[in-house]
């Protein structure tokens, strides 16, 4: 029964093509019958034409089914996305010839559209890579396979080097679908966006982070120049006529020891009105006038300002993209820092990473004893201070649409760390 069962090519050739040459068997054994030839030779011929009929058979199939073979591998490359590779049809004409000319076509066009899809794929890519925010994207295995330039913000490298990283390498974790950091700095700095994609048929996770630090602060630095702007109001109130009956009763005293007493009381109220007034333009906009600064002029202008205190230099580039006269008060202000804490010695380092400028001040001094309120106005742990120069410093670089961050060395002293974006 399964010899007459024909249920694949193979074996419907075979039959119908034995079965097809069974007249010629008959028909040749008939007229050798005829003609009185020895039954010997009647069976040698029937033999030798079984051979020639199989033989025969075997070639018929092997043509057919090599164009079957032959389409086989063109739709196992199409499988695996090589759309270069066409095969050739053993016929030139026919069905057959049509069946191999719609393969080529099926796979001109769809390489055609991977162009496309691969086209846009490189511009999302490179959209992403000019992002600000920080961006990772992880493969179906959970590996990190691609980070924009921003990357730099959240680990101070590029993304190249935890290339294939997880996400617990990364501190990171799912808790509920939503991804975040585990460490609560990074939480109260960084909030996470998640969603997915596929390509080439795996699925990928697409975080990206955005910087909510900015927006907490200005939400403080809000309610801060309210409070200020109130007591502003209210001390100048006071202090207008105070300092002006001073200098009217200084005036007018004869008496040496009030007319001082009297002048002090004007110079403190000078002085009180100066202090508020400080604070009030402290976090106004700043116009700046950034241009290329030659960082070696730049050093020499600063070691001259702290001569007998050992300033050290490091760079690898020569220059560098700000305002001079803002960017060089900055500087100042954290080299003076450091000396009034004690240090012995600054290193500044400039460098660059991709599409940013890092400058790095080192000192060795006895570093920061409350990290958490060194931007806090009004706050500062210098007997005499007034808690504006780190916000001055920080707002200047932050208007240049940069970062300055401070931390603990793990020795002595304190790193400052500024990144300043590469004008495009």
């Amino acid at each position: 029964m399964h010899l007459f069962k024909l249920d694949s090519l193979e074996h419907f050739l075979s039959v119908k093509l034995f079965v097809l040459s069974l007249p010629g068997l008959i028909f040749l054994a008939l007229f050798e019958w005829q003609l009185e030839l020895h039954w010997q030779w009647i069976v040698i011929s029937e033999l030798l034409l079984i051979l020639i009929i199989l033989w025969s058979t075997v070639v018929i199939k092997y043509r057919v089914m090599r164009s079957f073979t032959r389409a086989s591998l063109h739709l196992d490359a199409i499988k695996q996305e090589d759309y270069n590779q066409f095969a050739k049809s053993s016929f030139t004409l026919g069905k057959v010839k049509a069946f191999h000319l719609q393969l080529n076509s099926l796979s001109e066009h769809l390489q055609q559209q991977k162009s496309r899809y691969d086209q846009h794929v490189f511009l999302v890519y490179q959209l992403i890579s000019q992002l600000d925010s920080p961006i990772m994207v992880f493969n179906h295995k959970q590996q990190l396979s691609y980070g924009n330039e921003a990357f730099y913000q959240l680990f101070k490298q590029p993304w190249q080097v935890y290339r294939h990283a997880t996400p617990e390498l990364l501190g990171l974790e799912c808790v509920d679908q939503v991804w975040q950091f585990k460490e609560e700095n990074y939480q109260a700095k960084w909030q996470t966006r998640h969603g997915e994609f596929i390509e080439s048929g795996q699925t990928h996770q697409l975080l990206v982070f955005i910087n909510i630090e900015s927006a907490l602060r200005e939400n403080q630095l809000q309610a801060w120049q309210q409070i200020i702007r109130v007591l502003s109001h209210e001390i100048r109130n006071s202090l207008t006529p105070v300092s002006s009956m001073a200098e009217t009763l200084a005036d007018r005293s004869i008496i040496e020891r009030d007319k001082m007493v009297l002048n002090v009381i004007t110079e403190r109220c000078q002085h009180l009105q100066s202090f508020v007034d400080r604070y009030i333009t402290l976090s106004q906009h700043i116009t700046l006038h950034c241009q290329q600064i030659t960082i070696q002029p730049l050093f020499n202008a600063l070691a001259k300002l702290f001569s007998g205190f050992e300033l050290k230099f490091d760079s690898q580039i020569d220059h560098i993209w700000a305002d001079l006269t803002f960017f060089e008060q900055v500087l100042i202000n954290l080299i003076k820092n450091a000396k009034e804490a004690g240090a012995s010695n600054v290193q500044l380092n400039f460098s660059m990473q991709e599409q940013h400028y890092i400058v790095e001040i080192v000192d060795d001094g006895h570093g920061f004893s409350n990290l958490n309120n060194l931007f806090v106005p009004l706050y500062s742990t210098k007997p005499d201070g007034q808690g504006i120069g780190l916000s001055f410093c920080r707002n200047i670089i932050e208007q240049h649409q940069g970062v300055l961050e401070l931390d603990n060395n793990e020795s002595d002293g304190v790193t400052v760390m500024i990144i300043l974006p590469i004008p495009k």
